[in-house]
């Protein structure tokens, strides 16, 4: 046995007069004055755990059996005795002689941690009475009594919405934003995009309207709840761009489209779309950064849909897809795709349907502009190339592969094992921002391409046909 043992018993301790019992270490049951077991501390507290893809779409109570912890060494009172009132509490100093308990024995020193912890409590007392007192004092005031409920509702908003504010942009974008329903043999969803003509043109992404490419259905629903069908125009994969047309319906609103090739990192950006199948969602943000190469709508282990895209952290979800990203003038400047999901079992690109965790990329509208225009005009879009096959290479850079002949990199001098860092005065780091530096670029424009070994070719940039699968 120890010192501190609860079974230890001093036999010239006093005894409790009705019972006959010695008291447990610190004092009777009750007493809030005594020695207290202290809790057993807590184990450290457990916090549970919390691809780049297309984006689609009891204090306790003192009772009547309770020793009052007020009263006398927090005893009951005995049996068979009239219960007296506990406030103010009876004198346990009473007249000499009167005392039914035999005279206390001396206390033991105590710790100064104990002492703070009693000299707290009194400050606890104190600070208590003080308040009930402020509070008595305080409500037997008089005077007039203040109610917002009684006040009267303010002036009704009346108005434009100021130039320049995310208010502003929703209501001048608003009309032009509609969802994109689509059904067909492989499935059915969701998405997003935007009037570009008032006869019925609407710029969406490939991924959006895929499944209803081939015999599918399409319904476009507008801000007003108007319903249309709608039909595929055409579609581009290698950029995530598609245009569809409604039927039989007119003097439609198109939107305004900027340019993407003066944006700068930082300025404010809206989103608007679809998510989750809410339609006409406004969110806002910035430019996060910009020519990120980004593959959304295909597998991680090709460059079928690399682009260069505009990262923003304007809260993009499922179903934003096609929908615009535009200016604090109301201009589109890009159109939404993907988001970044690291709860992806891939590790980063094409995984599971996910949320917004402030990671969203839009196509740059110069790309698209042109990819939509030349879609409208032949029903088929153009995709610009070099002709050669690309990989990373190991001390940086896009290494090219194999080279087709006749290609517009066979033309300017380029060969397999060409290690390419630069083209014009975009740093080249790796394959994608090859590709994705290219597709940016219109058929028959001329860059000029720096490679490892400080030897330069300029490449007259080619067009090929896109064949949508």
């Amino acid at each position: 046995m120890t010192e501190n043992d609860p079974s230890t018993h001093d036999p010239a301790a006093p005894r409790h007069p009705e019972t006959g019992q010695q008291p447990a270490q610190g004092g009777w049951a009750g007493n809030p004055y005594g020695e207290q077991a202290q809790p057993e501390s807590g184990g450290t507290p457990q916090y549970s755990e919390p691809s780049y893809h297309a984006v689609t779409g009891a204090d306790p109570s003192y009772g009547a059996q309770t020793a009052n912890p007020w009263s006398a060494q927090g005893a009951p009172m005995p049996s068979g005795q009239p219960q007296q009132s506990v406030y103010p509490p009876p004198n346990p100093y009473g007249q000499p002689g009167t005392s039914v308990y035999p005279a206390p024995a001396p206390e033991p020193k105590r710790s100064g941690g104990k002492l703070l912890a009693g000299v707290a409590l009194i400050a606890l007392l104190v600070g208590g009475i003080a308040g009930g007192t402020v509070g008595y004092l305080t409500g037997g005031t008089s005077g007039s009594v203040g109610n917002a409920l009684d006040a009267p509702k303010p002036a009704q908003q009346t108005g434009n919405a100021p130039a320049g504010s995310v208010e502003a942009v929703a209501q001048k974008l608003s009309p032009s934003v509609v969802e994109l329903q689509v059904s067909g043999q492989q499935g059915a969803g969701e998405g997003s995009g935007f009037v570009i003509s008032t006869d019925g043109y609407i710029l969406t992404n490939n991924h959006v309207v895929e499944v209803a490419a081939n015999g599918g259905q399409i319904q476009a629903v507008f801000q007003d709840g108007k319903k249309a069908a709608a039909t595929v125009v055409g579609r581009d994969p290698t950029t995530d761009i598609a245009v569809v047309k409604v039927n039989g319906v007119a003097n439609l609103t198109p939107v305004e489209l900027g340019r993407s090739d003066d944006l700068r990192v930082g300025q404010s950006v809206v989103a608007i779309g679809s998510p989750f199948e809410l339609a006409g969602t406004v969110t806002s943000g910035i430019v996060s950064s910009l020519h990120r190469p980004v593959r959304a709508g295909g597998s991680s282990g090709d460059q079928t849909t690399v682009m260069d895209a505009v990262q923003t952290d304007a809260a993009i979800n499922p179903g934003n897809s096609g929908g615009p990203l535009a200016n604090m003038s109301g201009q589109v400047i890009g159109i939404n795709s993907a988001i970044y999901s690291p709860q992806s079992a891939s590790g980063g690109q094409g995984g599971s349907e996910g949320g917004n965790v402030g990671i969203g990329f839009a196509i740059p509208i110069d790309q698209a502009r042109r990819t939509a225009d030349t879609i409208i005009k032949t029903g088929q879009a153009v995709q610009t190339y070099i002709g050669a096959e690309v990989k990373n290479a190991p001390q940086g850079g896009a290494e090219l592969g194999a080279i087709k002949a006749g290609s517009p990199a066979e033309k300017a001098g380029l060969k397999a094992g060409d290690v390419v860092t630069k083209i014009d005065d975009r740093p080249i780091d790796s394959a994608d921002t090859l590709v994705a530096a290219v597709r940016t670029r219109a058929p028959d424009e001329k860059a000029t391409f720096t490679l490892a070994d400080g030897r330069t070719a300029e490449v007259t940039l080619g067009g090929q046909p896109v064949q949508p699968n």
